[in-house]
Formats: structure tokens, sequence, C-alpha cells
């Protein structure tokens, strides 16, 4: 019966990831971006190793992670698979970023300036810089974390000047819309400065937006990159720690 749980595991992450790829291309296709522009994210928080391992079958490769500790044990377990990235885009402590410096190839979540130098300083030197996104805050949140607008140029500056960090881009989490045309003019904005940004910079080439509630809205104004997870993984979750 396990065998049989995990068979149909496989085949229902292989068939989501099949539809959420199509969901992304049509997308593509409607709004008019280069075709292959948009990757898909994974995100794998509190989902089991069989499953990350059915959605690496099936051609998934970039793998999302918000807790520090399980990405970690993550990243130890699976290590036999070639090619296989992990993204860390969750919040941050001080006391848990050499572990990220140590393991991720991605964070996205980047929006202080002790954990920009924090994670400089603590990279491995037989590592590439650790590819990152600054986190900004769109919609104004108290509750959310991330750097204003406002704020941006001052933590890119930062950002430049650590040896071991590679600004790939800007990440946002904005507060929920009621339809599609309120989603895009919370993402203007932010997506007027990543153009900004990535003519400035050649290295600068990806906007880390859009989840499955607004997914057409982000890649409409000009995500490179979607985190998926529920549409891909399922409701289930699997008690973890931080």
């Amino acid at each position: 019966m396990l065998i049989e749980d995990e068979n149909n595991e496989a085949r229902n992450i292989k068939a989501n990831l099949a539809r959420v790829s199509q969901q992304v291309e049509q997308c593509v296709q409607q709004y008019k971006r280069e075709p292959g522009s948009v990757r898909l994210l994974a995100v794998s928080k509190t989902k089991p190793l069989s499953a990350l391992e059915a959605a690496y079958v099936a051609g998934q490769r970039a793998f999302g992670e918000n807790y520090v500790q399980e990405a970690v044990d993550k990243f130890h377990a699976l290590s036999h698979l070639p090619d296989i990235e992990w993204h860390f885009i969750g919040p941050i402590q001080s006391n848990k970023s050499r572990l990220i410096a140590e393991t991720m190839h991605w964070v996205h979540s980047i929006d202080r300036d002790k954990i920009a130098r924090r994670l400089s300083e603590q990279r491995p030197d037989n590592l590439p810089p650790l590819n990152v996104c600054i986190q900004v805050n769109i919609s104004d949140e108290d509750s959310k974390a991330g750097v204003s607008l406002v704020e941006l140029n001052d933590m890119v500056a930062l950002v430049a000047e650590l040896p071991n960090l590679r600004l790939r881009g800007l990440m946002a989490i904005p507060a929920p819309q009621d339809n599609h045309d309120a989603q895009c003019a919370v993402y203007d904005p932010l997506a007027k400065a990543f153009v900004e940004l990535s003519q400035s910079d050649s290295m600068v080439d990806t906007l880390s937006i859009g989840m499955s509630g607004d997914l057409p809205a982000a890649i409409q104004s000009g995500s490179t990159m979607v985190r998926v997870g529920t549409a891909i993984f399922g409701e289930r979750n699997y008690s973890t720690t931080t």
C-alpha cells in the first residue's frame, strides 16, 4: 500500500507540475513575454522528501524553502541529485544566517543590512557568491518584511559592496487584492524599479513575484520567477522546525 501511495503521489505531482507549467506558458504567450522567460520555483516548505523527489523526476529543479532547519535537512538529504537548486524565501534570523550561507544557492528575502553582511561574511570561500534578491514591501504593511521603495537604492548599494553576494533582483509578497487590475497596480512601481535596476546592472535579471492567487498579474507585470506550492504539491502540511 505504501508503494502504491508513493506512486500516486508521484503521478499527481507530475500532473500538477505540467498543469502549472502550462498555465505559466499560457500567460507568457497572452502577455507577449519572451518564451521561457518565466521560471517556476516549486515552494516545497513542509513537504516530505518523497514529494520533492517526485517533482525532481518530473523535471523540476528549483525548490523554495521558508524554514531554515528544514531547508538545510533537505539540502543534505537530496545532495545526491545533480542540478537541484535551493532557494531560501522566508524570513532570516541572525542566528540562522550561517546555515543559509553554507547551503543555499539563492536567497530571496534580503531586507536588512545586518543580514546581508552576515550572509556575505559567512559564505564559504569554496562556493560561488550567493545569488540574492532584495525583498521589497510594496504594500507598506507593518507586518510584512522588506525595504520600502524609498530605501531600495541604499540596499542595492550595500549588496553591491559585499564580495560574496551577487544581486540578481527583487522579490515581493504584496497584500491580497480583489482583482487582476488591482494586482497589477500594486506590482507596477516594483516592476518599474526592477527595469531601472536591470538597466544599470547587467547581473540583475530576476523579478520574483507571483504565486497561485496572482500569477497572471505577476507575469503581465514582468515576473521572471513565480513561486507556486499548493498547486504542485497539494494541501497536505507536515510538521517542521524553523
